[in-house]
């Protein structure tokens, strides 16, 4: 690991190049266009003038053999309506992937409002109220007439597809209630009961719902219901009790707490009777010193009997993990012509920013899996090996000077899998990085994965001793891309990088006139090329686009449409909204006027204290007393906030001081990165810096010594 600590004054711009890893293509359907083609008949066909289920079909192809909207007329793109389905309301994110079927469009609403909108119109057919407790709402499924969604207080509910009258509710989750007072953000609470998530996916008389709760301490479970009952047929447990296979991959008792969720919804194989699930991280997710094993079934996709819910097989990305290397995306089952043969594969990975593509039938990789040694630590209870496929990770897999992922200076630095205990320790990717939960596509044009990914770093250490997860250290900035992988192979056919991180709910859709459709959180969405990803049109939606775009046809004309609603991660000011969108060539409704955009800077969010108010002074290794509107009376060294205020507001002129308290035990600093405006180097208790602010402007700084504490001094 590089233990470096360092300081860089490189202009903190964002990413704007393209990379692409191929030439520039000819004719589209030229065989040295760089695609993946031929493109063999595929088990599960594209949509057409339906988008009936989350993902498209069963295989969660997001793509739609629907060809009037091409790359030579999609800048004709138009408003053809838009609704604000929850009378305009910025309180809430929206994460639901909206579907379609003979016209209408499903969908619900964080605010737990489930709606049937008329697809030529956007007029509001039907909306049912399921519940008081919101929770992410990631789609509906139908079948036998009914739709099937969940509610935030963990109840399944059938609706008639026709009315949205209830037909049948089953409550789920009952047993345990976990520990009120823990903070799930910690990731070290425990005992948890978790909660419902994901879409819901309907296959042949069966209703499949997945769970959330890792960082809580849930034990993740994934059910199948009768459909039209709502009585639970099979549970498949994410971590196994005693007697399963998996159990003993869990030191004592820690499998009844040990996460391993799995919140984004499966894929299906009918022709196998095979549902494949992505489980999530264990618990703690940053501390292994307590569960030794490779912790079975976390950061595994598993393939389980559609019927019974027994294992057929399982593959795990990521052993023992403490890096939040949660593989929790929605699988993609593709047919591929690979050296002549047809193969039946299954595309899973997200956060490690590589792709492992096994055989559908019976788990095994398709190009070869290779254990490789990585860095270890004894309290960690690291694994001595982690897998890595053939081919190429579609991301880089340590952080790099020149782009967004530079790591904030002083923490120590390592790549996929170096380890941390005690000090935070900066890794890339990380839980935002790679292609976290973005929904990808498989195209049946380009023979393509399309995938969004993020930039971003991550920074663990343990939480013992009042440590926190400094997870994304403050002030580092954010970015990311578009991918596409050609799944043959293995490896990038193009890429291009870009502002926003596109790994968070902003779902790819590819279609048969050659366009892709995928949305950014400052609220615009996009058309690409598939051939290269150039942009070929753009929307103002109003909002965070961090859902999956989908297209549908009514009499002939081609809709493409969106919600647009915002999201939490991994920017936590991405601007909120309601809004459900359809365009079709020619439309006339105009663009929403753009919001304020997030921060691509990972933001000190602790409120400003005015200079005067601080008497123009910062005082290090001490947390600001809000209530007395002073330091802190004792050191910390742990905290990321133990900066005196964290947030300072002064005017442009102002002489700011920098003082280490002389009954501080430790030696303390302020560095400013990236700008390098200040450095007061090391400051032993009872020493002081003074700097003068002359340019307004943003200054991040933080301690050498304890880097996770990191300010803000905004000057005005």
């Amino acid at each position: 690991m590089d233990r470096r600590s360092f300081l860089t004054s490189t202009a903190a711009g964002t990413a704007t190049t393209v990379t692409l890893l191929n030439p520039a293509p000819a004719q589209a359907d030229s065989p040295t266009d760089g695609l993946a083609r031929p493109v063999p008949d595929q088990s599960h066909a594209a949509t057409g003038k339906d988008f009936p289920t989350a993902g498209g079909n069963l295989g969660n192809h997001n793509h739609s053999s629907l060809r009037r909207i091409t790359t030579g007329n999609v800048r004709g793109l138009g408003g053809a309506w838009h609704v604000n389905l929850e009378n305009g309301s910025t309180a809430s994110h929206q994460q639901c992937a909206v579907i379609a079927q003979d016209g209408v469009l499903y969908l619900a609403t964080t605010q737990q409002n489930v709606f049937a909108v008329d697809g030529r119109t956007g007029g509001v057919k039907w909306r049912t109220r399921v519940g008081d407790e919101t929770t992410n709402m990631r789609g509906l499924a139908l079948g036998r007439g009914l739709a099937f969604t969940i509610s935030g207080d963990n109840r399944v509910h059938a609706l008639d597809q026709r009315t949205g009258a209830p037909v049948w509710s089953r409550e789920l989750l009952v047993e345990d209630q976990g520990d009120p007072d823990c903070d799930p953000a910690s990731g070290q609470c425990g005992g948890s009961r978790g909660g419902l998530a994901g879409a819901a996916v309907y296959w042949d008389g069966l209703v499949y719902i997945g769970t959330q709760g890792s960082t809580a301490g849930a034990r993740g479970r994934g059910y199948a219901l009768d459909a039209a009952t709502g009585e639970v047929v099979w549970t498949f447990w994410g971590t196994p009790g005693p007697g399963e296979f998996g159990h003993d991959t869990w030191e004592g008792d820690t499998w009844k707490t040990g996460g391993a969720v799995c919140w984004i919804h499966p894929a299906v194989d009918p022709e196998l009777s095979t549902v494949y699930w992505t489980f999530g991280n264990p618990y703690p997710r940053t501390d292994g010193s307590t569960r030794g094993g490779d912790n079975l079934f976390a950061n595994c996709l598993v393939a389980i009997d559609a019927k019974t819910g027994e294992r057929r097989w399982h593959f795990q990305s990521v052993h023992h993990d403490i890096w939040d290397y949660d593989g929790v995306m929605s699988p993609v089952l593709a047919d591929l012509l690979i050296k002549g043969r047809k193969r039946r594969v299954v595309v899973y990975g997200s956060k490690t920013g590589m792709y492992y593509i096994l055989d559908r039938a019976t788990g095994k990789p398709v190009h070869g899996m290779e254990e490789r040694p990585v860095p270890q630590h004894a309290a960690q209870k690291t694994s001595p090996t982690q897998p890595f496929p053939g081919g190429e990770p579609f991301v880089e897999t340590e952080p790099r000077l020149d782009k967004s992922t530079r790591p904030v200076p002083f923490y120590p630095t390592g790549g996929l899998f170096e380890a941390h205990w005690d000090r935070a320790t900066i890794i890339f990717p990380g839980a935002g990085g790679g292609a976290d939960w973005s929904s990808p596509s498989f195209s049946h044009r380009t023979g393509l994965v399309y995938v969004g990914y993020g930039l971003i770093n991550s920074a663990y250490s343990n939480t013992h001793g009042g440590r926190v997860n400094t997870a994304r250290p403050l002030g580092e900035y954010f970015a990311g891309g578009l991918a596409a992988v050609d799944p043959r192979s293995n490896t990038v056919a193009w890429r291009r990088e870009g502002d926003w991180s596109l790994a968070h709910g902003n779902g790819v859709l590819s279609t048969a006139g050659g366009v892709l459709f995928q949305g950014r959180p400052d609220g615009v969405l996009t058309a690409l090329d598939d051939r290269d990803g150039s942009p070929l049109w753009s929307w103002q939606c109003g909002a965070g686009v961090n859902t999956s775009p989908l297209t549908y046809e009514i009499d002939g004309e081609q809709y493409v449409a969106v919600l647009a609603g915002g999201n939490g991660l991994p920017y936590p000011d991405v601007p909120k909204g309601d809004h459900l969108w359809a365009f079709k060539l020619g439309g006339t409704v105009p663009q929403a006027a753009a919001p304020t955009p997030p921060s691509r800077r990972n933001q000190v969010r602790a409120a400003a204290v005015t200079g005067a108010t601080a008497h123009d002074t910062v005082t290090l290794g001490r947390i600001w007393d809000a209530a007395r509107s002073a330091p802190g009376a004792t050191e910390n060294l742990v905290a990321q906030n133990a900066m005196s205020p964290q947030h300072l507001r002064v005017p442009r002129g102002t002489a700011v001081t920098f003082t280490n308290p002389p009954d501080n035990r430790s030696a303390h600093g302020a560095v400013s990165f990236f700008e390098a405006e200040f450095d007061t180097g090391l400051l032993m208790p009872g020493q002081s810096f003074t700097h003068t602010f002359d340019t307004p402007g943003e200054y991040f700084y933080n301690d050498p010594v304890a880097p996770q504490s990191t300010g803000k001094i905004v000057v005005h």
